[in-house]
């Protein structure tokens, strides 16, 4: 089955960031998230923290710093809530602007519609 990629869809980019590695974070996903942003390499851009990911944020007050500028600058950033939970850090990444819900689904969604997923 051939599917006709539209405009829309060749400018949205998902950012599935699981790594509980700080370096990782800071040289890898959130550089290149906010520079896909802010450069107009994608017009639609979201952040996706889910596992590990959690709680280094929820521990992390320079990743939470950059967080509040990718929000700042347009990026979207969601968080899976059954992690969000398991570390604790609902409130937390709620206070930071970041919508927290069940991924799972809307994950299966992406990745069987065919979306631009990079995993990190």
């Amino acid at each position: 089955m051939n599917q006709e990629i539209t405009k829309e869809d060749a400018n949205e980019l998902y950012v599935l960031w699981t790594s509980g590695d700080r370096e990782n974070a800071l040289s890898m996903a959130f550089m290149y998230t906010h520079n896909a942003k802010l450069k107009g390499w994608w017009e639609d851009v979201t952040l996706i923290v889910w596992g590990a990911s959690t709680k280094l944020l929820a521990q992390d007050e320079e990743l939470q710093a950059r967080i509040r500028q990718m929000i700042d600058a347009g990026v979207d950033v969601v968080a899976c809530l059954a992690c969000a939970e398991m570390f604790g850090a609902t409130k937390l990444l709620g206070d930071l602007g970041i919508e927290v819900k069940p991924m799972g689904y809307p994950l299966t969604q992406l990745l069987k519609a065919g979306k631009k997923v990079l995993s990190v």
